[in-house]
């Protein structure tokens, strides 16, 4: 039993891990029941639903803090993922479908929101504060990786899939099957791969009063009131568009949108899209390690919410280039992994020493919150005044939570 292994064997594998389920069943299955001719509001409304587990994901936080170790948390889980999956995909082949599948899915969500949980708090023990600097780029890079290989590389299989078979059921039952494959396969490489550390210990014992204690001392904090405004706002803008854009991509030009095909829908996220990723990730983390988060954070948002302008000036032109659509979506990816890798370290910073694990369950929990109820509306809002306004008026959601940011504490 090692305790220690180099960080490069069991970050990007883990943060690859995390991020997979958790994009199939927030934004793979977007596309999934857009395909499926489900309407925009009740998609929208119905996929929001999926946010829940993230939102109150630390009543169980303590749970997973204090009774087991988080390698066994992480390992069992990705398994059980991997079962769900397959039943998912079983699903979608029933005259029950749309309930069937949201089932399998939302079960699979609480699943991934307690490996979410397990993941952060292995990250956070099993290396020293400067490798935790150094890697919440990279651990922030292969989570947008799985991001972008469920946005990108699976559907343009899955476009291919339905143009060669001329079944979309069929061609997204293959879609979930691959996706089980590899949680499978990440399951196997977690068991013999990640570390034992010191202080992933099996040997507590679970009691109520350290329960509540692990969660009432992350609101003890100081200034604690104005980071939860902080975590709520800061992604405003973005949660609105979170649901929509997808949607916004594959709707017909006569309803607004600029009618792209599956498979042309994957490539501009997983091409020149994914590498502009690759970059904020990076040097997101590169330049929060040298300079720190304070001196960072606000240049980082604007790169985060300024490039939301590019869906406005789409929604305007649906006529555009394919060429042109991916510069615009690289711009905007750009930014979103700078911006998004100064917001999940500002999340670290604000983790109390005693109870890191359940005080990030707790940060991220509010996150979702913060994304789970403008998304649930998102779709009602864009049905009823169309997509150039709505994008119009996620831009203006960006602003509360930059002005939040000359008040927050930074530790450095």
């Amino acid at each position: 039993m090692k305790k220690n292994v180099n960080p490069w064997y069991f970050v990007p594998s883990t943060y690859f891990a995390e991020g997979l389920p958790y994009v199939v069943v927030n934004t793979l299955i977007v596309v999934l029941y857009k395909k499926l001719n489900i309407p925009n509001d009740v998609i929208a409304f119905l996929t929001s639903w999926l946010f829940l587990p993230w939102t109150i994901k630390f009543l169980w936080g303590p749970v997973v803090d204090i009774v087991g170790t988080k390698r066994k948390w992480i390992i069992y889980t990705e398994l059980a993922m991997a079962a769900l999956a397959i039943l998912a995909s079983i699903s979608l082949g029933t005259k029950y479908f749309l309930v069937a599948s949201l089932t399998c899915f939302m079960i699979m969500a609480f699943l991934s929101a307690t490996q979410d949980i397990a993941v952060d708090g292995f990250y956070m023990i099993s290396m020293d504060d400067k490798k935790q600097a150094f890697f919440v780029g990279i651990r922030s890079f292969f989570y947008r990786l799985a991001m972008l290989f469920s946005s990108s590389v699976l559907i343009i299989y899955a476009g291919r899939l339905e143009s060669v078979t001329n079944n979309i059921v069929l061609s997204w039952q293959t879609i979930i099957v691959i996706v089980a494959l590899i949680m499978g396969v990440l399951f196997l490489y977690h068991t013999f791969v990640l570390p034992f550390p010191d202080a992933d210990s099996s040997n507590k014992k679970f009691n109520w009063h350290e329960f509540w204690d692990a969660i009432i001392s992350f609101f003890k904090q100081d200034k604690i009131w104005l980071a939860i405004a902080f975590i709520l706002l800061y992604r405003f803008g973005e949660a609105v568009l979170l649901k929509i854009t997808p949607l916004f991509m594959l709707d017909s030009v006569a309803n607004g949108g600029l009618g792209l095909p599956t498979a042309d829908y994957g490539k501009i996220y997983g091409t020149v899209g994914l590498i502009f990723l690759i970059l904020g990730n990076i040097l997101g983390g590169f330049a929060i390690a040298k300079w720190g988060l304070k001196k960072c954070i606000w240049p980082m948002a604007l790169l985060l919410n300024v490039p939301d302008l590019v869906y406005v000036y789409m929604a305007y032109h649906t006529n555009l280039s394919i060429g042109y659509v991916y510069v615009l979506v690289s711009l905007e990816q750009f930014g979103y992994g700078v911006g998004t890798t100064a917001f999940m370290y500002y999340l670290i910073q604000i983790c109390g020493e005693k109870y890191k694990t359940t005080h990030f369950a707790v940060a991220t929990s509010i996150m979702n919150v913060g994304l789970m109820i403008p998304g649930m509306f998102s779709g009602k809002l864009q049905m009823a005044v169309g997509y150039p306004k709505f994008f119009i008026i996620a831009c203006f959601l960006t602003v509360p939570g930059m002005i939040l940011i000359p008040f927050l504490k930074y530790k450095e």
